[in-house]
């Protein structure tokens, strides 16, 4: 599936209709405009300006120091890229935990100066007030329950969730409460694929996994780590679907040897 320009943009709305005719959504990453055009025009769902972005692009080793500031410069970015898919932008750690008015103002502030057309916060039924709020407000919220990286120290790390009977009834308690505090959409991270699909079929709002297997509405993936651009990160989840850190690393390679040899530029590249 292609897209152009014209097609109408998808809407919350789209989302909550394709659960219900049970037609997959489709959703990755992107932090600029470049690689924003790239997958619209590919024909994804939703692009989602993720705070990973923190790691797999400024190099840092959690998206706990990401910054409001750095979530609007990008998600601005891939606003000019992106014409059709919803675009969603992540809330960074703290822009939205401290109070319902800060949660207000930030979040506010990411749709005002991004125009993207809905933001994402991480937790579960602890933060169904601020999400109420904001959908109160008219800013359309997605979820995000089980790994919540935000939280991965109080998590003991990067491990899958509700795996144990308690922990997978407070977990889907947690998306119901996001439900109904309004949430159009809630990812669900490294969560077992019965238990994510338990999950999926007992709310009426789709689903967006991400390590929590073919039982969801919809699958997410961090586009670097789709493209294998991101090589060093290879989670049992993970399927790459090209390998262009070898592309990139060969491609660049021969430019530096053809400088080298003074066989670029040639005549055929110079006016």
């Amino acid at each position: 599936m292609s897209t152009t320009p014209s097609d109408p943009p998808v809407t919350t709305r789209d989302f909550l209709a394709w659960k219900k005719a049970g037609r997959k959504i489709v959703c990755v990453t992107a932090y600029d405009a470049l690689f924003g055009r790239l997958v619209d025009e590919a024909g994804v769902d939703c692009v989602l300006v993720g705070d990973s972005v923190n790691e797999v692009l400024a190099g840092e080793p959690s998206t706990l120091s990401a910054t409001v500031d750095q979530m609007v410069y990008h998600g601005r970015a891939a606003r000019r890229g992106v014409h059709r898919a919803l675009l969603v932008v992540d809330m960074p750690f703290l822009s939205y935990q401290v109070s319902r008015e800060e949660a207000l103002r930030s979040c506010g502030r990411v749709m005002k100066e991004t125009g993207a057309q809905a933001v994402k916060l991480e937790g579960g039924a602890g933060m169904a007030e601020t999400v109420r709020a904001l959908v109160d407000i008219g800013v359309p919220v997605m979820g995000h329950v089980g790994l919540t990286p935000q939280s991965v120290h109080a998590l003991g790390g990067y491990r899958v969730q509700g795996r144990d009977p308690d922990a997978a009834v407070r977990l889907e308690a947690d998306a119901k409460a996001l439900e109904a505090a309004g949430c159009f959409a809630v990812v669900l991270e490294l969560v077992p694929a019965l238990l994510a699909a338990r999950i999926s079929a007992a709310l009426a709002i789709p689903t967006i996994g991400i390590g929590a297997g073919p039982g969801c509405d919809g699958q997410v993936l961090v586009l670097p780590d789709l493209l294998g651009l991101n090589d060093r990160f290879a989670p049992k989840f993970l399927k790459r679907y090209a390998n262009l850190a070898d592309d990139v690393r060969q491609a660049v390679g021969s430019f530096a040897d053809e400088v080298r040899r003074g066989a670029y530029p040639d005549d055929d590249h110079s006016f």
